[in-house]
């Protein structure tokens, strides 16, 4: 670096330092714009990590039917978007018949529906209405390679018992105990036994699972009896007998579940990466959204700092005339203020970089989100901090490089 270029430098950081406030707010539009952006990449990035370790957890061989029908964007038409796991929406597009479709198809070793059935519950003198009641079959633990923690899940004999397995939530909030294996509760004018807990089910953002912990199961049959077969499947979860005939299971029962449709494709029956590549559509709009609203404030932030630059180089309209008097040449008038433009655009960017961490850090510990830093997008942020104050920079310095050294000198 030349002893021109570290004056400037010098000179650059001490006009920043001398105006603080000033560069504060000059630099406000920067910091906002770095701290979304670099936030935004690293949650979009630790929910998909999530979104992968939780289809590993659940197998590369579960197979999901939902309601809606895929669209080019992976989406699902008819259903929400938010979910990333499995929909769960209120529409309803599949019925027992669609089980029984799957079963018959052949090739699947385990077949396990999963409903929503709405209603309140009941301990003792306590009501709670927003604990989520699913009902599904025996065959649920295998389909989602969950395991019971304390009890066991009922069996096949037991499809049509007033019996729940709750998650390790629920039974603290409607137990206020860990281990509530026997305790009853009331639900739709029934008496429910509690015989088993779940283990904890791993957090994903904008995933149904994420309040599995909290939700009560119940046999669907059951369900079925006390809603008069009004209970609502939002997904069916299948597994072929053979991980290897995954395809050939999901191309059968597409086919054999069309028609039952009466040749309507009103359903979609998702592979692992497929499923994934539905779940990411959320996040693909959140860093959309939150990106478009970086760029304005960046904008701003540049505005800004060209703003400043100009009423700088009003302000220093004497120094510019002296400089040029004792021979600094356009060029050098030029860099000097360009670089100070660069100075506050990049201090705001570092400044930005650092808040984004810590935003990172709280969503990490206090959130069920888990941030993944992303190295590429703090250096993308640096170079587009750089580039602002070079690009809003250049302005200014051109004025103040062409001013005339007598009409500089001249100017109080």
């Amino acid at each position: 670096m030349s002893a021109m270029m570290r004056g400037n430098l010098r000179m650059a950081l001490s006009n920043v330092k001398g105006a603080k406030w000033r560069s504060v707010l000059t630099m406000t539009g920067v910091i906002v714009g770095i701290v979304a952006v670099v936030t935004v990449v690293g949650i979009g990035e630790g929910v998909k990590r999530q979104v992968t370790e939780q289809l590993a957890h659940f197998g590369k061989d579960l197979i999901t039917v939902r309601p809606g029908h895929p669209a080019k964007d992976d989406s699902l038409v008819g259903m929400g978007n938010t979910d990333v796991i499995f929909g769960m929406a209120g529409v309803s597009g599949l019925t027992t018949h669609d089980v029984d479709v799957i079963q018959h198809a052949g090739g699947a070793k385990v077949i396990a529906p999963l409903g929503v059935v709405a209603g309140t519950v009941q301990v003792g003198s306590k009501t709670f209405s927003n604990t989520p009641i699913l009902a599904a079959n025996h065959d649920l633990p295998a389909a989602l390679n969950q395991k019971v923690a304390f009890g066991g899940f009922w069996d096949k004999d037991n499809e049509n018992a007033f019996t729940a397995v709750i998650g390790k939530d629920a039974a603290a909030d409607l137990f206020e105990e860990n281990v509530p294996l026997g305790r009853t509760f009331t639900f739709r004018g029934q008496t429910f036994v509690v015989r088993g807990i779940l283990s904890g089910f791993d957090s994903v953002p904008f995933s149904p699972t994420s309040s599995f912990d909290k939700a009560i199961f119940i046999p669907y049959q059951t369900a079925a009896t006390l809603t008069h077969n009004d209970a609502n499947l939002y997904t069916i979860l299948v597994k072929p007998d053979d991980p290897k005939n995954t395809k050939d299971t999901m191309s059968v029962i597409t086919r054999n579940l069309r028609a039952a449709h009466g040749g309507q494709q009103d359903f979609a029956v998702l592979g692992p990466e497929q499923t994934m590549a539905t779940g990411s559509g959320v996040v693909k709009l959140l860093t959309t959204w939150i990106c478009a609203v970086a760029a304005i404030s960046l904008f701003i932030g540049g505005v800004g700092i060209m703003n400043i630059m100009l009423l700088s180089v009003t302000e220093r309209m004497h120094e510019i005339g002296v400089r040029k008097a004792i021979g600094a040449t356009s060029r050098q008038i030029l860099s000097q203020f360009v670089l100070e433009a660069t100075v506050l655009s990049v201090v705001g960017g570092v400044t930005g970089i650092i808040l984004s961490l810590v935003v990172d850090g709280l969503l990490f510990a206090y959130t069920d989100f888990k941030p993944v830093i992303s190295w590429r997008a703090i250096v993308v942020a640096t170079g587009v901090s750089l580039a602002v104050g070079i690009i809003f920079g250049v302005a200014p310095a051109i004025k103040a490089a062409r001013k005339d050294p007598i009409e500089a000198l001249r100017h109080e």
